[in-house]
């Protein structure tokens, strides 16, 4: 008997065939899909009545009017199972803090008024001088029209302004008479007397032998030559300090990490001199002219700036030295009484900002409280939005803080009692 194994062969791949599709028509039809986890859970255990926990998200971000931010408060986590929003204090007590933006308009030179209670400042939009409160009304101080200020210098009466502009031309203004006087190109760099009837400056003229320290009245008049610059005028800072005993100050090397600060005054006095611990010095006075707050930066801290206090008047001129362990500029702090400083410090700071300030121009601060009778400082205000913080104004009764968020350049309040 023949058998054919090719017929068989093909009835063989005939019956495969048909296993295999009524195979995939199961697949495809009728078996049930299998019962798989969402990304996040966890696997379900014995005995276990708690809900799943949340997964980790995909970095989506909370659309706000503070760049991501929780305008109002924050989310408080601490309790397992809850997502509580914590609302913003009205008032400054170490937390998050409502802050309260109070004009539209880039400003330029805020300056406390001289109610005591308001701000004075340069509308760089329409070239005006306004008045603002703290409850953002504003209102004109003058009706003329300065265009494209490039600084202020405020005198400390807020009676009068020197206005410097990028072709080099000063003016001053006084905004009580409504008046103005010109003032030299070539000078720079002015500052005020503690009674605002004189001012200091830097007369640059072509050669060095031109380059000089000087006072003058306040409408350029009776000038005096002072000091002779020569091509040291970088490392000459003019200002006059409030107790009316000195006018500028004048920094020498030591070594990369130390300067020798020396006090000029009116007469060729032969003041002390003071060494600081770095370079870069920015500063300000306390109200008396006793003390100098100023920050440096050196290699020991990664070339940040670092704040200091010392003693600056007449044969105390560099004593009682300390630092205040805060890393941030003397220009982000204001000095309203012998006994305290307000300073926005950044959350974070890059190495080497104190040598390039723009490393530091994305960060955000939270603002301290500095107590100069014993050295302690106390975090007194999270703002509750990401603000790179300057020009802090305290109103005379220390009830609220205006700043300048460098970001917008508009002016900002939150209230401190």
């Amino acid at each position: 008997m023949n058998i054919n194994y090719k017929k068989i062969s093909l009835i063989v791949a005939f019956i495969i065939l048909c296993v295999a599709i009524g195979y995939g028509i199961y697949v495809l039809f009728f078996k049930p899909a299998p019962s798989t986890p969402i990304a996040g859970d966890a696997p379900a255990t014995s005995g276990d009545s708690n809900l799943p926990t949340g997964g980790t998200g995909s970095g989506a971000n909370i659309v706000g009017s503070t760049g991501g931010s929780l305008p109002q408060g924050t989310t408080d986590t601490s309790t397992p199972g809850t997502n509580v929003i914590v609302p913003a204090d009205t008032i400054a007590r170490g937390g998050i803090t409502q802050t309260t933006k109070l004009n539209t308009s880039p400003s330029l030179a805020p300056t406390l008024s001289s109610d005591g209670s308001s701000v004075y400042y340069y509308n760089q939009n329409d070239g005006k001088f306004y008045r603002i409160n703290n409850n953002g009304e504003t209102s004109l101080i003058s009706n003329k029209t300065f265009f494209n200020v490039q600084n202020v210098n405020w005198a400390p009466n807020k009676e009068k302004a020197i206005l410097e502009y990028p072709d080099g031309a000063n003016i001053l203004y006084n905004f009580k008479t409504q008046k103005q006087v010109t003032l030299p190109k070539h000078w720079e760099s002015f500052d005020f007397s503690p009674q605002s009837n004189q001012i200091v400056a830097k007369s640059m003229g072509i050669n060095a032998e031109n380059k000089w320290l000087i006072t003058a009245n306040e409408d350029g008049s009776k000038a005096q030559a002072i000091e002779h610059l020569g091509n040291e005028g970088d490392r000459v800072y003019s200002s006059w300090s409030p107790n009316n005993l000195s006018i500028a100050l004048f920094t020498e090397s030591l070594d990369f990490n130390r300067q020798k600060l020396y006090f000029v005054g009116q007469n060729h006095e032969n003041f002390k001199a003071t060494t600081i611990e770095g370079r870069g010095i920015d500063f300000k006075w306390t109200p008396s002219g006793e003390r100098l707050l100023y920050s440096v930066y050196n290699n020991n801290i990664d070339l940040k700036p670092e704040l200091w206090i010392v003693n600056a008047k007449g044969d105390g001129i560099g004593s009682n030295r300390q630092r205040l362990n805060l890393q941030t500029w003397a220009k982000k702090c204001v000095v309203p009484s012998q006994d305290s400083i307000y300073c926005a410090v950044p959350k974070s700071l890059p190495e080497g900002a104190g040598v390039f300030s723009e490393l530091a121009q994305e960060s955000t601060d939270n603002l301290y409280k500095i107590n100069l009778t014993n050295g302690s400082r106390q975090l007194i205000a999270v703002p509750d939005g990401e603000y790179n913080i300057s020009n802090i104004i305290i109103s005379d009764n220390e009830k609220y803080l205006y700043f300048t968020d460098n970001q917008t350049s508009n002016i900002h309040k939150l209230q401190l009692k």
